[in-house]
């Protein structure tokens, strides 16, 4: 049976994100007043394809949020001019760099880090934090009212790190070696960091990877690293990341209350009924 409302609710997202599109040379030009200052440092890794959707993600994290120390855009490589250019008419805090930056030294694991999509997100990820903690972010996250308690929780945080709970195992089943490694997925599309994590499990059971590394490795080797060095999963009430709506016109859990939603490919459509209702 044909689902109404699922076709339609994608049709609308997609006219939304196309009206969007064509408007960023007005959008970036609107200010933003941030309603604080925040001592932290944010990344999002990004490409040319996502940029309607990061230029939303990062309006709503200043909206919401605050403005922090720097907001850097790390590009897989495909921005063009002119998307670079939007991007930093945004706010002053908007830096822009190039994975190639975050590489690690000496590079290692053959190719990976320098060439695979998600080898290149993982590099920066596990750079992180720089100088003072840092927030990694995914281009589809989109932030809410709720977001105000971020400020809190940088100050009041008792673990090393913390993650967004995923909805469902979502790995490289290759690298778990036991069903309880399995155990509260995390999730890379939103990642805390307090302090330097230890890699070395992770990288230890990527060497001894069978086979070519697929999407999921690098959120399979997250996810063994934050389990490892006691990382802690945010509220996954707050900090949402479900495909329980996919199938429906409403977005059902996009409300004032909430810090944000993580808008993964299979209800990617439902960010845009976000930036215009």
């Amino acid at each position: 049976m044909w689902n109404f409302g699922y076709h339609l609710a994608r049709f609308r997202g997609s006219v939304a994100r196309e009206a969007y599109r064509l408007l960023l040379p007005m959008i970036v030009r609107r200010r933003i007043a941030p309603p604080r200052m925040l001592d932290i440092d944010v990344f999002a890794y990004s490409n040319e394809a996502m940029l309607p959707e990061q230029i939303a993600s990062l309006r709503s994290f200043l909206k919401y949020v605050g403005r922090p120390n720097n907001f850097t855009i790390v590009s897989d490589g495909t921005h063009c001019r002119r998307a670079v250019s939007l991007l930093q008419q945004i706010d002053s805090c908007i830096r822009l760099a190039d994975a190639r930056d975050f590489l690690p030294q000496p590079l290692s694991s053959g190719d990976y880090f320098a060439n695979h999509p998600t080898g290149k997100q993982l590099a920066l990820i596990m750079s992180l934090p720089l100088e003072r903690p840092a927030l990694y972010i995914d281009a589809d996250v989109l932030f809410f009212p709720g977001a105000v308690v971020l400020a809190d929780l940088l100050r009041n945080h008792d673990a090393p790190a913390l993650y967004l709970g995923d909805c469902q195992v979502a790995g490289d089943e290759r690298l778990f070696r036991d069903p309880a490694e399995t155990v509260d997925p995390v999730n890379t599309g939103v990642l805390f960091f307090f302090q330097k994590l230890d890699w070395s499990l992770a990288m230890e059971r990527f060497e001894q990877l069978d086979g070519l590394p697929n999407f999921f490795t690098n959120q399979t080797l997250t996810h063994l690293t934050m389990h490892a060095n006691g990382a802690r999963a945010l509220d996954p009430v707050k900090f949402v990341l479900q495909l329980d709506d996919q199938f429906q016109l409403a977005d059902r859990h996009a409300n004032n209350s909430i810090v944000l939603r993580h808008y993964v490919n299979p209800v990617r459509h439902k960010f845009w009924e976000q930036i215009f209702s």
